[in-house]
């Protein structure tokens, strides 16, 4: 769908109802990939509709994969198992996808061709390094700009042979890309990363009954091995819900449930953030699908005061959303772990200490923290960065002030969530 340049909010304006989210970003990416492996045809419904994964979707066709229908209704992957990939014509063009880019040069690690992943310019700054030498150590072959450790990459699959690997960085995609290429390796492989990291590939692939084995919370085994095909109705993504949940707490009369979300519990983390923040927050469990708890989410608006927030792997991509509570909430709100934030879509802890201040709000930055004094956020101008979380805070943080506020460069989110401010209106009542 088309993405408008800029959206203007006038605010505040409360939000009422129910809503459902698009599907989870990292279980569509993984599903189109696992499905992709699988001897036999999958059906996948509500897959994340955003251009991420409509990125992981091209590069699969291009290498020959066979799918059919459109998100978010029922996607067929003729999968037919890792030996009928092909060499594709043309470059893989990931545009502004690290995701796209870092589990599927783990697929093609073990395959006997030649392809070149590429990006936007903002994926050219994203560090591929961590993900690049553990392939290599796998003996896959691999090159890149500053010696394989940024993109564009280029990858020539050769013979796998699993050995154990110890990461330097937490990282679920990082993870799933050894995982794709252990699938194919010769002997056992080991991953042992530094903290736990989302663990939707391990579920996923443990339920499809692929030789996936859980050691411990940081460690994970494979073997070589495939998938079932299988059917799967993606839960509703934690990533976007964050900012209904946010929007909700901080903007007065405000009472959301958001439906049918995964509950997976390495991403629900801002959940204990907000609540830890005051925020009045219920969870409802319900279904179980490929290992993957699902459920509702009720929030409603509550006084907020600071707190310290200790960020992990699973809580990075939060902290755009969680920084515009901090704003609005009383006290000081300190973010510790935040170096990763430097290399995402934009330098998030640059871009966040910029908007929130547009807004009137006294923000601190480091190499490693960022901390947001909260206070009553003024109406202002802001721009998104080209950065898709940063366009949705900076919507949550309009709707919520006194007065009338316009995001720039708002065509950002169509990254992850394209259809963000019509969901928006429906929930405040007003006109997109």
């Amino acid at each position: 769908m088309t993405v408008r340049s800029e959206l203007t909010l006038e605010g505040p304006a409360p939000l009422r109802g129910s809503i459902h989210m698009p599907g989870d970003k990292g279980i569509s990416h993984r599903a189109l990939l696992f499905a992709a492996l699988a001897d036999g045809a999958s059906t996948l419904t509500g897959l994340a509709d955003g251009d991420d994964v409509a990125r992981t979707r091209a590069a699969l066709e291009a290498l020959g994969v066979d799918l059919h229908g459109e998100t978010p209704g029922p996607v067929r992957v003729e999968g037919r198992g890792v030996d009928a990939l092909r060499e594709p014509e043309a470059i893989l063009d990931c545009a502004n996808s690290g995701t796209t880019m870092r589990m599927v040069v783990g697929l093609l690690a073990g395959r006997p061709f030649h392809a070149v992943l590429a990006g936007d310019a903002a994926l050219t700054r994203r560090p591929m390094g961590r993900v690049v030498e553990p392939l290599r150590a796998l003996g896959a072959h691999l090159d890149g700009r500053a010696e394989g450790h940024l993109p564009p990459l280029a990858v020539r699959g050769a013979r796998l042979v699993g050995r154990r690997l110890a990461l330097r960085v937490a990282s679920g995609q990082v993870k799933t890309a050894l995982l794709l290429a252990g699938l194919q390796a010769a002997g056992t492989t080991e991953i042992v990363e530094p903290a736990p990291s989302r663990d939707h590939s391990e579920r996923m692939l443990a339920a499809l009954g692929a030789p996936v084995e859980q050691v411990d919370a940081v460690t994970v085994r494979t073997r070589a091995g495939a998938p079932q095909p299988f059917e799967l109705a993606v839960p509703g993504d934690p990533s976007s819900a964050v900012f209904f949940a946010v929007a909700a707490a901080v903007t007065p009369g405000s009472e959301v449930t958001i439906e049918d979300l995964a509950l997976n519990p390495t991403r629900i983390g801002f959940v204990d953030v907000l609540r830890r923040m005051g925020a009045a927050i219920d969870i409802a469990a319900g279904s179980t699908r490929l290992g993957e708890p699902a459920g509702s989410l009720t929030v409603r608006a509550a006084p907020l005061t600071g707190t310290v927030v200790d960020v992990d792997e699973g809580l990075i991509d939060e902290v755009p959303a969680l920084a515009v509570a901090a704003a609005f909430a009383a006290g000081v709100t300190e973010f510790r772990g935040v170096a990763e934030l430097r290399v995402k879509e934009s330098d998030r802890l640059a871009t966040l200490e910029r908007e929130l201040g547009a807004l009137g709000v006294g923000v601190e930055t480091g190499p490693d923290r960022l901390v947001v004094r909260g206070g009553a956020p003024r109406p202002a101008t802001l721009e998104s960065h080209g950065d898709h979380r940063i366009a949705m805070a900076g919507a949550v943080a309009a709707n919520a002030v006194a007065g009338s506020s316009t995001v720039r460069g708002w065509s950002a989110v169509a990254a992850s969530y394209p259809r963000f401010a019509d969901d928006l209106a429906t929930l405040t009542g007003q006109t997109s």
